[in-house]
């Protein structure tokens, strides 16, 4: 009975005790983890109270990679001396693979804090423009922006899969300071339409470099000809400067204010600088374009004659239907076999057309009257002349919006001018 009695008064204990705990609990946690957060608030006004923090803009260069321009963060603590400018734009052609994953449209990038002093030295050393924006951050956004700069720049956070348009060194920066203004930036400008495309800009900027400037011009497909919003302009680092001006945040206390306080130049290059529009060059490819038919059909009419003219026009077809066919090989393969997205769905394939790359076979076996080659060579050239006027055709349709202006007067006088060459030439008995 003695035992009985005591076991009812240790579970009585122990119950009297349990209840004891959690109501102490439930009383001093919540209090404990408030204390907590308030902590840690205190923390960040704090670190972020002594921080500045600035967008870096850097006007374009002498390279091809270079006329995009580019920027960085740079944070400055003052309480700490420290200064770094954080960039997003670090790749290396010592990379391994680094040929066949820029092929495939598969870079890998990297970002990585500098110390700001030199490494805004080194692009005023090579004579490009330097802006700096003092952002309008408060002191907790300050602290985030910093705290995320850091964790990203870790060896296992810092790599990221390029995008020329879409994940570049330019929307990371913008992404980053969006984060921590909780998508002010994205919700201000992505309804801001101002009437221009990707390839507008592309073209844009490297007006000044005639390959590159037709290279674009050639390789890019439809994708690229859709409006871009103020967000999507940002890809380009001066326009992130430009579009942020804009900006609007909400101070302490609780009016609308600009996001950029204040901007300065650090360095304006007199050399490097943007072109406001595209090049108009419709005119002088179509120059081109016609010429080139006018010789291909003079060639055609002598080949009938002698064999300086065969070998002329021979001559002309081949290297013009390797030109394009070559061309047209590697559009159908930036579409087909790569992650090029803005290379999908390319209308230039009816002007440089796959195709052609068996004339430059068949007009020699042609030329020189081997029996099958010419019926099979006029089906041939008829059939790439055919495409060319098709895509011309097309043009007026809703949809076939890609700017290819210059290309179409380049391609379709020649593409027209050889298939009536070898026409002629295969419908004159030896």
């Amino acid at each position: 009975m003695l035992r009985r009695l005591i076991c009812i008064l240790a579970a009585r204990s122990f119950a009297a005790i349990a209840v004891a705990v959690v109501l102490t609990s439930a009383t001093v946690f919540p209090h404990t983890i408030h204390a907590q957060h308030e902590a840690q608030a205190n923390d960040l006004e704090a670190t972020g109270s002594r921080l500045s923090v600035y967008l870096v803009t850097v006007g374009p260069g002498r390279h091809v990679w270079e006329r995009f321009g580019h920027n960085a963060i740079w944070i400055r603590d003052e309480t700490a001396g420290t200064n770094r400018a954080y960039n997003y734009g670090l790749f290396s052609f010592e990379q391994v693979g680094f040929i066949s994953r820029f092929l495939q449209g598969r870079m890998e990038y990297w970002m990585r804090g500098f110390e700001t002093d030199p490494h805004l030295q080194g692009y005023v050393s090579d004579d490009r423009s330097v802006w700096v924006q003092e952002l309008n951050l408060d002191s907790h956004q300050k602290a985030n922006l910093r705290d995320f700069l850091e964790w990203n720049e870790r060896p296992e956070n810092r790599f990221y899969r390029y995008h020329y348009y879409y994940d570049n060194c330019s929307t990371r920066i913008r992404d980053a300071i969006d984060r921590v203004l909780d998508g002010t930036i994205r919700e201000q400008t992505i309804r801001v339409f101002p009437g221009h495309t990707l390839r507008y800009h592309s073209l844009r900027l490297v007006s000044n470099d005639l390959w590159t400037y037709t290279g674009l011009l050639l390789g890019l497909g439809q994708p690229v000809d859709e409006p871009l919003s103020a967000w999507g302009e940002m890809f380009l680092p001066l326009k992130l400067r430009e579009h942020l001006r804009n900006v609007e945040v909400r101070g302490e206390d609780g009016t609308m204010q600009p996001l950029v306080l204040s901007e300065r130049t650090i360095y304006e290059s007199s050399e490097f600088i943007e072109a406001a529009s595209p090049p108009r060059r419709t005119l002088p490819f179509f120059g081109v374009g016609l010429a080139l038919a006018l010789v291909a059909l003079l060639a055609a009419h002598r080949a009938t004659e002698d064999s300086i003219g065969r070998i002329v026009f021979t001559g002309i077809a081949a290297a013009w239907y390797a030109l394009t066919g070559l061309a047209g090989l590697g559009l159908a393969g930036l579409w087909m076999f790569t992650d090029h997205d803005t290379s999908y769905r390319n209308e230039n394939l009816f002007w440089f057309n796959p195709v052609a790359i068996l004339l430059v076979v068949l007009v020699p076996l042609l030329v020189y009257r081997v029996p099958w080659s010419e019926r099979v060579g006029r089906l041939a050239a008829v059939f790439v002349a055919g495409v060319s006027l098709l895509g011309l055709a097309l043009q007026v349709i809703p949809g076939m919006n890609q700017v290819s202006g210059p290309l179409i007067a380049l391609a379709v006088p020649p593409n027209l001018a050889l298939a009536a060459g070898v026409i002629w030439y295969s419908s004159i008995e030896s």
